[in-house]
């Protein structure tokens, strides 16, 4: 890994400490067992993370399963299988592990912003003359 700090957190969304650590509960979960995986655990953290990067690259880039199996020379369903078993590993670790929905009612109210500005969007107009000729052409 041979990227700048800066250039590893805006590629992955965490920190090489936080990236260390996700390592860490992901390979105590794994077995070795069966057939041996095209990619090691670092590889498949990577991949997971260049998909769901915080909130993150999926919404900012709108890679799916397949452009990242591209990346990788791995078939799309693969990919997916990698990520999912990922996620399971943090979720699976107290680190990684968020609170549930009872603890975050109890904090209390924060502020929040929201961008709610209208886009005009550009719709199709309504051809009534045309949906009348084909109602009546399928009646005859």
């Amino acid at each position: 890994m041979g990227k700048s700090d800066a250039d590893f957190k805006r590629l992955t969304g965490v920190n090489r400490p936080v990236f260390e650590q996700m390592l860490d509960a992901y390979t105590k979960t794994k077995r070795d067992f069966g057939r041996p995986s095209k990619l090691s655990y670092n590889d498949q953290l990577l991949l997971s993370l260049m998909l769901r990067k915080s909130g993150f690259a999926y919404w900012r880039e709108y890679r799916t399963f397949f452009h990242i199996g591209q990346t990788y020379q791995i078939s799309e369903s693969y990919a997916c299988k990698i990520v999912h078993a990922v996620e399971n590993a943090l979720i699976g670790d107290v680190r990684f592990h968020l609170p549930g929905k009872k603890s975050l009612l109890s904090l209390p109210p924060q502020k929040i912003r929201i961008d709610a500005t209208e886009t005009p969007i550009q719709r199709p107009k309504k051809n009534k003359s045309g949906f009348i000729a084909a109602k009546r052409s399928a009646i005859h």
